[in-house]
């Protein structure tokens, strides 16, 4: 009996050790800071700095991107001038992206959001917001707060912590997780029109935490669009214009 109490006393310690272990390392294990060139550093109000990859033309819209874990948003611009032809794009570098300094935290990347999204507007009176994966948390609560004209977002889900909770079935994610990125709570608040595009083998995004997050916003405001034969990485936004 006592070497059964000895056993399970050593396991128990482990996994308290392994809990641990993900609480403080657990920024790494979501966030993946890409370096790439291009882009400049933006001084927005409040002495707020945020790296942006742009493209200004003339008129009244203007795309705000924010991109997955480890992209190189750079280069996605070619995708977003097919997609929204003749609007200015704004893609945001995450803290410790790209020009960006910093290091990327959920309400640090909210914040800078906010200042970007300020800038743009006071610029462009029509906003549509294009989230991907992570940022598709960045922009859904972004768009909670702000008047924006469209939402777009790209393999999105409900919570991070639905997310991994999935992944990490073993471990109490919800009690250990810092950055929650709880969409389905934002989505509430959205009132624009909303298009959810989702990967048909996304092994990343459960398909059920998409669906709930489609299910959180209000009746008739949003579309989820299953885009076929695709995964979570090659997923496009060209889906956007299809039949």
């Amino acid at each position: 009996m006592r070497q059964v109490l000895t056993l399970l006393a050593v396991l128990l310690a482990a996994y308290l050790a392994v809990c641990a272990l993900v609480f403080f390392q657990q920024r790494s294990m979501l966030y993946f800071p890409q370096k790439f060139s291009g882009g400049e550093l933006l001084p927005l109000g409040g002495g707020t700095r945020v790296g942006v990859t742009r493209l200004e033309l003339p008129g009244p819209g203007a795309v705000l991107y924010f991109g997955g874990n480890a992209e190189a948003v750079a280069g996605s611009l070619p995708e977003l001038q097919a997609v929204f032809p003749g609007q200015s794009l704004y893609l945001m570098h995450y803290r410790g992206y790209g020009a960006t300094p910093g290091a990327p935290t959920e309400e640090g990347l909210h914040a800078d959001a906010q200042a970007l999204y300020e800038y743009v507007r006071a610029r462009h009176p029509q906003v549509t917001l294009v989230g991907r994966s992570l940022g598709s948390g960045v922009a859904t609560r972004l768009a909670s707060e702000r008047a924006v004209d469209r939402l777009v977002l790209v393999t999105p889900y409900d919570s991070m912590a639905a997310v991994a909770g999935h992944h990490y079935r073993w471990l109490p994610v919800r009690l250990l997780l810092r950055d929650r990125y709880e969409s389905a709570r934002y989505a509430a608040s959205v009132n624009a029109p909303t298009t959810l595009l989702v990967a048909e083998h996304d092994d990343v995004i459960p398909r059920a935490s998409s669906e709930a997050l489609h299910r959180s916003f209000r009746p008739g405001l949003a579309t989820l669009r299953v885009v076929p034969d695709v995964g979570h990485n090659d997923i496009s936004l060209r889906a956007l214009n299809s039949d």
